[in-house]
């Protein structure tokens, strides 16, 4: 059995890192040539302002009063410069989007291995190709762009992390502190000869991260003054800078300066996923080589924006968020970021039409030189015969493309020049894709034979070794074939050989070698194949289909679960009825009626909104009022047994009980001096720490016998999850608690009427009680029903609330008792920690089932299955585009 767990363990890691290698590696090459466009450039310098947070609505739109929130950015559109909608990519998180911005491709899917923290691969960038870059702001974002930059010409300005407060008073004072270090700066460098010098050097950028947008939308939602308030602040700090710039340059009219945003932000405060109001941008630029404002009668677009923003008359020009950074590149004549997949958008160019001509087809130039690198690394690690080459866009096209399009810049016709390089660029684009997904069926159809193998070897251990369903054996002793391995072991060494002519990574050789030693295994099982096959026979067609449809249904239910949370409640009304169509409802009316009622109202929650939307502390503090009721009603019950309670259980209750008064008043308090703009107060600080750490003490002290132990967990993490709670969800593990509680009585009556054991007091029942192994019953069809049952309460834990998959579906107000200073991991662990509470109380229940039906430890084997059909639906689900949301919900079950 040791030998069977390992190799699972090994199997599941292979899966669950195959994942990684199918779908979210980079996509990133290198080895190209730089490339940029031979003409004279109309900027000298850039500046871009990126206001972290800001959505386009909320910056364009006039206030109540029918006048900008922004009057200087409106003024620009309206008589200098160029405006329109920049539409970024999901995730809309601040890393890809400055990597859009600034490196022009969009989310590398590979950084996943690494939390989304990082970019795991070296990538060029707008600031790298600079001559000179200095970027002030935020230190999550600076860094990233000065650790991949070549040489030493990239400089940084943050301020310290801890300013990152969202309980702080006042979060402008982030921008505050930009926009000061910047005038700071050029005052400095007037008497400094060497950085003057450099500034006034050509094809530099200076780069300013405005985080204090998206810390008032996250404290205080998109909607409030806060919010709003800062966004004057920062066109107030915008038009000091510029005017700072202007004066400096002497107005020498070679300053491009581009204002715009990483992402927007939802009416509830967060971001990630796909919504308009997170994905469109604001975009406005003005100064060198950028088109004076465009007026026009009428605008073409699918949304009323216009008509709302009353912007109608002035031209819109929509482009993509990764179109920015070529863009600038373009505007002060530095190469294209070598992994720029972005379009230049030339309608934003105030120059030649030869400049543009030139220009668009350097871009078309440097995407095709990514593509080719693609190709060739593809072509040399593939057996001639076996490659098929992306027929779209030959050798032969390609070279007819760049041919016709340096005819027509000779003959001056610009615009067909311009829609032949877009035409290239489509192409390349989409032969990256095909060369960089090559290898994915091959890998995909490796790793699901080996998986299927390793369901069908479980499955079968289970029938063999804990079920009376197969017959027993013969005794008579065969003499074992040596066909079977010897077949074997050359498909092994012929997939080898195979893998090895090609040069393929050492993971390919693990993905195609493993299904051959698990399906060896499984045939060598034929005996009981052909048992089983035997008691099929025997078992009434009828009952087999029907339970085969009914155990499909109820995996087809757990997958959609993850994508549509009203499967739940759909699974948990059918659990309400379940009682009612057996025998049950004779036997425990009581308990059947419990069950039904707790399963409706634990249904309920998958319909409500998703955690944070709507936050209401009133309902945390109903919920705290609900546990310290249920408390009174627990010990009060206990006490009258005088034989089974001691005072020292009662000192341990009544501790608990003083957590959950204590959590109650922290997260009052704190809420009111959050409001109050005084941050979070130290000793609800301290006293929201000691509980979670005492939470995952306490429990140990209480009485061994399993109704005590399962309260005294319940009441302290129910201590913890008040404090993480901001809404509804604070109600959420009481009743899921509860249906548990009559999970477990249900369970004993179901064991009582196949009479396979007596029904036991839950009270007598000691979790220390060391089972004899022989007391251990073979496993009944009725024990895949339990298996189900954990599986789909542990998905209700997860997805009751929300979707666990997206930073989007979370509101960081859940963990401002324990902190607001910006701290990702801190507060993503919080955030874990939150969502594993149902998980811990339905894995207590079931431990609780388990010991109060003598089902054994290895019943686990069949949850184990159930969990491996529902991984195999997702791996053909997995996606590695859109938000993390869509990425997250596709990966779980692996």
């Amino acid at each position: 059995m040791l030998l069977f767990f390992t190799l699972g363990l090994l199997i599941h890691f292979v899966f669950f890192a195959s994942i990684f290698d199918i779908y979210f590696t980079s996509p990133l090459v290198h080895g190209m040539t730089p490339q940029f466009t031979p003409l004279p450039p109309p900027a000298r310098r850039l500046v871009l302002f990126v206001a972290d947070g800001l959505r386009a609505d909320t910056l364009y739109e006039l206030d109540e009063n029918g006048t900008s929130r922004a009057p200087f950015i409106r003024n620009i559109i309206m008589h200098e410069g160029s405006w329109g909608i920049s539409h970024t990519r999901v995730p809309t998180e601040s890393r890809p989007g400055h990597v859009a911005l600034i490196a022009g491709f969009y989310e590398d899917v590979s950084a996943v291995a690494k939390g989304w923290k990082e970019n795991p691969v070296e990538f060029d960038s707008l600031f790298n190709e600079s001559k000179y870059t200095w970027s002030w702001g935020s230190p999550d974002i600076l860094p990233m762009f000065a650790k991949g930059a070549s040489g030493d010409h990239v400089y940084t300005y943050s301020y310290d992390a801890k300013r990152e407060d969202f309980g702080a008073q006042d979060a402008t004072k982030l921008d505050t502190w930009v926009f000061d270090n910047v005038k700071d700066f050029f005052h400095h460098a007037r008497n400094n000869q060497s950085l003057f010098s450099k500034i006034n050097e050509e094809k530099i950028v200076f780069f300013l991260h405005l985080l204090g947008i998206d810390t008032n939308g996250h404290a205080h939602r998109p909607s409030s003054r806060d919010y709003k308030d800062n966004i004057k602040k920062v066109d107030d700090g915008v038009k000091e800078i510029v005017s700072m710039f202007n004066h400096f340059y002497g107005n020498d009219g070679k300053t491009t300066f581009i204002f715009t945003s990483d992402h927007g932000m939802t009416d509830w405060g967060s971001h990630g996923a796909g919504h308009p109001s997170e994905t469109l941008t604001p975009l406005v630029t003005w100064g060198a080589g950028i088109n004076y404002p465009q007026r026009v009668s009428a605008q073409q677009f699918d949304d009323s924006f216009l008509k709302e923003w009353r912007l109608e008359n002035w031209k819109r020009l929509d482009v993509n968020q990764a179109d920015i950074a070529p863009l600038m590149t373009s505007l002060i004549g530095v190469p294209f970021p070598l992994n720029s997949v972005g379009i230049l958008p030339v309608d934003y160019l105030n120059n030649t039409d030869l400049f543009k001509a030139e220009s668009m087809f350097t871009n078309a130039v440097q995407i095709l030189e990514q593509f080719k690198v693609k190709m060739t690394q593809k072509k040399e690690v593939t057996l001639p015969f076996l490659f098929t080459p992306f027929k779209l866009l030959s050798d032969s096209k390609q070279f007819n493309i760049l041919r016709k399009a340096r005819s027509y810049i000779k003959h001056r016709k610009f615009d067909e020049v311009v829609s032949l390089c877009k035409e290239l660029i489509h192409l390349a684009l989409k032969g990256l894709s095909y060369y960089h997904t090559y290898d994915r069926f091959f890998l995909g159809i490796n790793v699901v034979i080996g998986f299927v193998g390793w369901i069908s070897y479980a499955s079968l251990l289970i029938m063999k070794s804990h079920s009376n369903l197969i017959k027993a054996v013969s005794k008579e002793v065969k003499k074992p074939s040596h066909l079977l391995p010897c077949s074997f072991v050359a498909i092994g060494i012929l997939v080898a050989f195979f893998l090895l002519i090609q040069a393929c990574p050492w993971t390919y050789y693990v993905y195609g070698l493993l299904p051959v030693p698990i399906w060896y295994a499984v045939l060598r099982e034929c005996q009981v194949i052909q048992d089983l096959v035997t008691s099929l026979l025997t078992y009434p067609l009828s009952h087999f289909v029907g339970y085969l449809l009914v155990f499909t249904l109820g995996i087809e239910v757990l997958v959609l679960s993850f994508f549509y949370r009203y499967m739940l409640t759909a699974g948990l009304t059918a659990f309400a009825v379940w009682p009612f169509l057996t025998r049950l409802w004779t036997r425990a009316k009581v308990t059947s009626l419990s069950w039904a009622f707790f399963s409706v109202l634990l249904a309920v929650f998958p319909l409500m909104p998703v955690v944070g939307r709507k936050p209401d502390i009133s309902l945390v503090m109903g919920a705290g009022l609900l546990v310290l009721l249920l408390s009174l009603c627990v010990v009060t019950s206990l006490m009258k047994r005088k034989d089974s309670f001691r005072k020292e259980e009662l000192l341990v209750h009544l501790l608990q009980v003083l957590s959950t008064v204590l959590s109650m008043y922290v997260v009052y308090s704190t809420q009111s001096s959050l409001l109050r703009k005084q941050g979070l107060p130290l000793m609800n600080q301290i006293i929201s720490w000691a509980t979670l750490a005492s939470s995952l003490v306490v429990p140990l002290l209480s009485s061994p016998a399993v109704f005590q132990r399962l309260f005294s967990i319940l009441l302290s993490l129910m201590s913890t999850y008040l404090l993480l709670s901001t809404g509804y969800e604070a109600v959420f593990p009481l009743v899921l608690s509860c249906l548990m509680f009559v999970w477990i009585n249900i369970e004993q009556e179901t064991l009582q009427q196949s009479g396979v054991c007596c029904k036991q007091k839950l009270t007598s029942i000691q979790f220390s009680y060391n089972t004899d192994i022989t007391q251990f019953r073979q496993l009944y069809l009725d024990d895949i029903r339990r298996a189900f049952f954990l599986v789909f309460f542990l998905v209700t834990a997860f997805f009751g609330t929300g979707n666990i998959a997206s930073i989007n579906s979370f509101d960081l107000a859940s963990v401002y008792c324990f902190l607001t200073v910006f701290s990702p991991f801190m507060m993503g662990a919080l955030m874990m920690w939150k969502i594993l509470i149902p998980f811990v109380l339905v894995m207590c229940a079931f431990e609780a089932v388990q010991l109060t039906t003598q089902l054994s430890s290895k019943s686990f084997l069949i949850v184990l299955v159930i969990s491996d059909i529902m991984a195999l639906h997702f791996f053909f689900l997995v996606k590695d585009y859109g938000s993390w949301l869509d990425i997250g919900t596709r990966k779980l079950p692996s």
